[in-house]
């Protein structure tokens, strides 16, 4: 029991009843007040998170930065929580820049990512004033380069490098820094389209400001890592040697694991960010290089242990000699990671949380797809219809890769804070699931084109 409960948030508590309390908030009260499926956040749990990072960063002798990969889950008030945190926040899409700024977040604060940036994204970056956009392609860097010209500034931008090292992950598609990905240029064509960059001199409408990478998500070895700060820091001495520009920031990029079960062993963030700081600086004097700014993009280690999924119990099904099913009413259309990753995780029965476990069953949710299983195996007092199952450590890569698979509606989101419960993101409704649709009702332009069309 103590290590399913260490998975959970801080200031998790099974009380005297036997109800698992979520700081103070007894879980099955959320449930009767918000409803299931409930993703429920913590967040002094992610402050602490976010402590450990910075208190391992002040060992790095030179300036860092954190910064948060808001992919792993975005919403308004967690984009206003980070800010509020001193946090920037890496944002993939038009999409994701809207929700950063919807909650106020400084845009020179925010990077943009992605392999295919669309003109919609490249223009809404340069619009916003994105602090800085991360080029993934010679192709990227052309676009950018004609949608930045005319700007009163020089757009401030990173070249993201594919080292081709390889990093342990749970699955294959969790890795990107190999030589076969689709992310980022390999050294020798960053090196070119970086002499292109400054080559152009002073009327260029980029600025390279440093140098980017990112091997993967979900690993817990450090030293690929260190080998890829080595490999970006080769490139920056290239460039210094040759040009005599400074790479005035450097991102390893984030993609520290969390144990999700608890035969999974532990992975503190403090070694790991201590390793890289000591990578950076020991490459950079190594090579006479000042040091630069080091940045790091964490997602999953800020917010994955703060959120916890809630789900009602509903049918069971026994098959003698081979499993036990029980069913909840959540499952693949809130967290498609078991079905795309293989993804492994524990649970409790939150109202009867103090019952030794007398059974081994698998949970699955109510979509039609027998990959829509949640947990292969789990051991739990007999579960009956209206129990209540809490999954620890649903708070990365679950609501942000959702989907109204079957119209499903999307949970509701709620977080804790100083064991106060507030609404934050309502409950899709039925009427959201048409909201798009043109009906024959809906006036269209006689053009054909739907009103409000977007450009590409």
């Amino acid at each position: 029991m103590s290590g399913v409960l260490a998975l959970f948030p801080h200031h998790t508590t099974i009380d005297a009843g036997g109800h698992l309390s979520l700081d103070g908030c007894r879980a099955a009260d959320l449930a009767a007040q918000f409803g299931t499926p409930l993703y429920v956040y913590h967040l002094d749990t992610i402050r602490r998170r976010i402590a450990a990072y910075r208190q391992a960063l002040d060992q790095y002798p030179g300036p860092s930065r954190l910064t948060y990969a808001s992919k792993a889950f975005l919403c308004v008030e967690l984009a206003r929580f980070m800010s509020h945190q001193g946090v920037g926040l890496e944002v993939s899409s038009a999409g994701e820049l809207y929700i950063a700024r919807q909650a106020g977040a400084d845009p020179a604060q925010l990077h943009m990512h992605g392999n295919n940036k669309s003109r919609l994204d490249l223009e809404e970056a340069v619009r916003q004033g994105v602090g800085r956009i991360v080029v993934d392609n010679p192709a990227e860097l052309a676009r950018l380069s004609a949608v930045a010209r005319g700007q009163p500034r020089p757009v401030s931008i990173w070249l993201r490098v594919t080292p081709g090292i390889p990093v342990d992950t749970p699955h294959r598609y969790t890795v990107t820094g190999t030589v076969d990905s689709k992310f980022g240029m390999p050294p020798d064509e960053a090196l070119a389209a970086a002499r292109r960059l400054l080559q152009a001199g002073p009327d260029s409408p980029l600025r390279l400001a440093g140098l980017h990478t990112h091997l993967g998500s979900h690993f817990h070895q450090p030293a690929p890592v260190v080998q890829a700060i080595d490999s970006l820091l080769n490139l920056a001495r290239s460039l210094h040697e040759e040009t005599g520009w400074v790479a005035a920031e450097i991102c390893p990029g984030g993609g520290w694991g969390v144990p999700y079960h608890p035969a999974d062993p532990p992975m503190p963030v403090a070694p790991f960010v201590t390793t890289l700081a000591g990578a950076v600086a020991d490459a950079c004097r190594r090579r006479n290089l000042p040091l630069p700014t080091l940045v790091l993009e964490p997602g999953r280690s800020l917010v994955a242990q703060a959120g916890v999924a809630l789900y009602t119990v509903g049918g069971r099904k026994e098959i003698p000699g081979l499993r036990t099913y029980i069913s909840v009413d959540g499952g693949l259309a809130d967290n498609p990671r078991p079905a795309l990753y293989g993804a492994r995780y524990t649970a409790l029965l939150a109202n009867r949380a103090a019952e030794p476990p007398t059974e081994t069953v698998t949970v699955a949710g109510p979509y039609c797809e027998s990959g829509d299983i949640l947990i292969e195996q789990v051991d739990l007092p007999p579960a009956r219809p209206g129990d209540l199952l809490a999954v620890p450590v649903s708070g990365a890569y679950q609501l942000s890769m959702s989907s109204n698979y079957n119209a499903a509606l999307r949970p509701a989101v709620v977080f804790i804070e100083r064991g106060t419960p507030r609404l934050v993101q309502r409950r899709e409704t039925f009427a959201d699931l048409v909201r798009r649709d043109i009906t024959a009702a809906t006036a269209i332009p006689e053009s054909g084109a739907p009103a409000g069309a977007g450009r590409e």
